[in-house]
């Protein structure tokens, strides 16, 4: 089953280089995008994408404020910060699991969304150990 993928950015031709992106994978499918961060956090309940591809500066709600909601609404999906801005380590502080800059390539994008999910599995994976071994 491909992993589901929410794009979330306020200019339209960058949501579709990233769909494009990852069209022709049977490893992702993108299951919605979103313009501004109060849409994505209204989508992500309906659609329960896997990873949220997120800009920061978007109008209305910026992407630290949207990544901290979509993290209480859904802790277990992955939020990957795709920005022209370089503060990876602000990015995490936010609540996001990895950072991109937009001036990077989108083969990074998209090993960055895959080391994401693979971190994401893995540490549900060791939650799963832990209870099972606390005898929960």
């Amino acid at each position: 089953m491909p992993a589901r993928l929410l794009i979330v950015d306020d200019h339209e031709a960058l949501r579709t280089s990233v769909r494009m992106l990852f069209a022709n994978s049977d490893s992702f499918e993108v299951c919605g995008e979103a313009q501004n961060g109060m849409e994505a956090i209204r989508m992500v309940p309906e659609l329960s994408p896997d990873v949220v591809i997120l800009d920061l500066s978007m109008p209305g709600m910026n992407g630290f404020e949207t990544a901290s909601k979509i993290r209480q609404i859904a802790p277990l999906i992955r939020i990957v910060i795709f920005s022209v801005h370089e503060i990876p380590a602000t990015a995490r502080w936010a609540g996001a699991d990895a950072f991109v800059s937009k001036s990077s390539t989108l083969r990074d994008l998209a090993l960055t969304v895959t080391r994401a999910l693979q971190l994401g599995e893995d540490l549900q994976a060791q939650q799963k150990s832990s209870s099972a071994s606390a005898g929960g």
